[in-house]
C-alpha cells in the first residue's frame, strides 16, 4: 500500500464597578484580543485539580509523584464562584470553548456543579462549548450527571488496551475494562462525539496503534495519536522515544486506507484522517515533527489561578491574586488582554533553540 502524503497547509490550521457584572452569560458579546502574532484567544484549559489517581510515566511518574508530593490544599484551589467568574471575562475576549483538565478533574468533588455554572454561558448567541478530558477511570460513575449539568462532550485517555501494558502505563488499580465501560457509558448518555487520546512512545506501546484503530472504527469515537512530547521536566524524554505523525497514519493506512479531511476549525491541533471504507476518522497530534504554534489559540488556567499561554511554558501569571482582591470585572479583563496581546510563545517552533528554563508539569494545566 502507498504510503499518504500528508497534508500541511492554512486548511489545518462601559466599565462596570462590581465584580460578577461584566456580563449576563446569556447575552454575552465578545470582543477578540489577539497576541503578537496575531493568534486570538478562542481555547480555555480549565485545570481543577493537580491530583490524579494514575502515574503514567510520560506526565506524572511515581518517582516524582510519591506518597509525600506536596499537593495543592483545597484553599489554594480556585472556587467554582471564581472559576466560573474568570471563564465569563474570558469568553467576553472571545474564547468559544472551555474544556476541564487536571489532573483528573473528575476527583475535584462535585464537579458537576461547577459544569453546571458554565453551560450556560454563551458567546455571540452561540452556547460555549464544553468539555471535560479525563482518563476515564470514573466516568461511567459520573457520566450521566455530568450531562444533565450540561457537559456536551468527553475525551478519554487511554494508551493501550492489552490489561497487562495499560497497568504498566498507568500505573494504576483502574483496568483497561473499567475505562472501556466508562467510554461506552458516556456514549449512552450522549457525551459525543467522544475522543480518546494515545500517546504513542516507541518501544512502549507502538504496537497498541492498530489494536486501538481496529477497536473504536465504526463506533463514532475518534481516536487521535499523539506524539510523545517534552511537556515539564519529570518523564525524562528523548526525541528517540517519539513515533511520528507519518509513522503512525502509514501504520494504519497499510491496513486501512485512509485520506486527509480539512481541520474543523482554525487552530484544532490534530491533522484528520478518514477511513477510505467509512470505519470513521482519526487524528494525529504532532507537536514534535510539525509544529502547529502559527495558529495555537489556547491558554491555560492552573487550580490556584495562574494563567498559562502555552503547554511548554516556565511560568504563568497570577489572576487568583486580583479575583481574591477588590477588583473589578473590567480590571480583570483589562489584565487578561494585556497578558494575551504580549504573547509570543511558540516553543515548538523553537525546541532546542532557546533555553527556557524549567517547564510547568502537563498533571498541572492539562494537556
Amino acid at each position: 500500500m502507498e504510503r499518504p502524503v500528508i497534508f500541511v497547509g492554512s486548511h489545518r490550521r462601559a466599565r462596570d464597578t462590581h465584580a460578577g457584572d461584566l456580563l449576563h452569560p446569556s447575552s454575552q458579546a465578545s470582543q477578540s484580543v489577539r497576541d503578537t502574532r496575531g493568534r486570538p484567544l478562542r481555547d480555555l484549559r480549565i485545570s481543577v485539580t493537580d491530583k490524579c489517581n494514575f502515574r503514567c510515566t510520560y506526565c506524572m511518574p511515581r518517582e516524582a509523584f510519591g506518597p509525600d508530593h506536596p499537593f495543592l490544599p483545597h484553599s489554594a484551589l480556585l472556587s467554582f464562584e471564581e472559576i466560573s467568574r474568570l471563564a465569563r471575562i474570558f469568553a467576553a475576549h472571545g474564547v468559544q470553548k472551555f474544556r476541564l483538565t487536571g489532573g483528573e478533574p473528575l476527583l475535584r468533588k462535585d464537579l458537576e456543579r461547577l459544569v453546571a455554572m458554565l453551560a450556560p454561558i454563551e458567546v455571540d448567541g452561540k452556547p460555549i462549548d464544553l468539555t471535560l478530558t479525563t482518563n476515564g477511570s470514573l466516568l461511567a460513575r459520573k457520566a450521566r450527571t455530568l450531562k444533565d449539568a450540561g457537559l456536551k462532550r468527553v475525551t478519554v485517555s487511554l494508551d493501550a488496551l492489552d490489561p497487562q501494558l495499560f497497568a504498566q502505563l498507568s500505573d494504576s488499580n483502574t483496568r483497561v475494562d473499567d475505562v472501556l465501560n466508562g467510554i461506552d457509558v458516556a456514549a449512552e448518555v450522549g457525551l459525543s462525539p467522544i475522543k480518546i487520546n494515545v500517546v504513542v512512545r516507541r518501544g512502549l506501546n507502538e504496537h497498541q496503534i492498530l489494536p486501538i484503530a481496529r477497536r473504536f472504527r465504526h463506533t463514532g469515537h475518534v481516536v487521535r495519536f499523539i506524539e510523545y512530547m517534552d511537556v515539564g521536566t519529570t518523564n525524562g524524554w528523548t526525541p528517540s522515544e517519539v513515533v511520528t505523525g507519518d509513522e503512525i497514519i502509514a501504520t494504519i493506512h497499510n491496513e486501512f486506507p485512509l485520506e486527509p479531511l480539512p481541520s474543523n476549525y482554525p487552530g484544532e491541533v490534530a491533522t484528520r484522517w478518514r477511513y477510505c471504507d467509512g470505519g470513521g476518522e482519526v487524528g494525529v497530534i504532532t507537536s514534535i515533527s510539525r509544529a502547529f504554534c502559527g495558529d495555537c489559540n489556547r491558554a491555560r488556567l492552573s487550580p490556584e489561578g495562574k494563567l498559562y499561554l502555552c503547554l511548554f511554558a516556565s511560568q504563568g501569571h497570577n489572576l487568583r491574586e486580583l479575583v481574591r482582591s477588590s477588583a473589578s470585572d473590567a480590571d480583570i479583563a483589562d489584565h487578561i488582554r494585556s497578558i494575551w496581546t504580549h504573547r509570543t510563545d511558540a516553543y515548538s517552533e523553537q525546541r532546542g533553540k532557546i533555553h527556557t528554563g524549567p517547564r510547568i508539569e502537563m498533571s498541572y494545566i492539562g494537556g
